[in-house]
């Protein structure tokens, strides 16, 4: 079954997030995956609002779990957990993706 990164942001350091994004960028396309979604306009129905949405998918749940795990990509973090605050999960869809 293929999978969703789906995160949530409030950037508060534009330089760092942007190093960040370079690096994260790289790791998303080396595990397979493309992004659907990034920081598109959005209508916050319930629950706190965050200004950046990001959605990737990926081919399956383990796949995507790998790329968070990653060098490349636990390098890109080390840029983002002191330029925003943001939440970050996989799931996995009901369907191939």
């Amino acid at each position: 079954m293929g999978a969703l990164w789906i995160a949530h942001v409030t950037v508060t350091d534009d330089e760092a997030y942007a190093k960040y994004a370079a690096l994260a960028t790289e790791a998303i396309a080396e595990h397979g995956g493309k992004f659907i979604a990034r920081g598109g306009r959005f209508v916050q129905l319930e629950g706190q609002a965050r200004p950046r949405n990001v959605v990737a998918r990926f081919p399956d749940l383990e796949t995507a779990e790998k790329c968070y795990n990653s060098d490349t990509y636990q390098r890109a973090l080390s840029h983002a957990r002191d330029a925003s605050e943001r939440e970050l999960m996989i799931i996995e869809t009901s369907e191939n993706l």
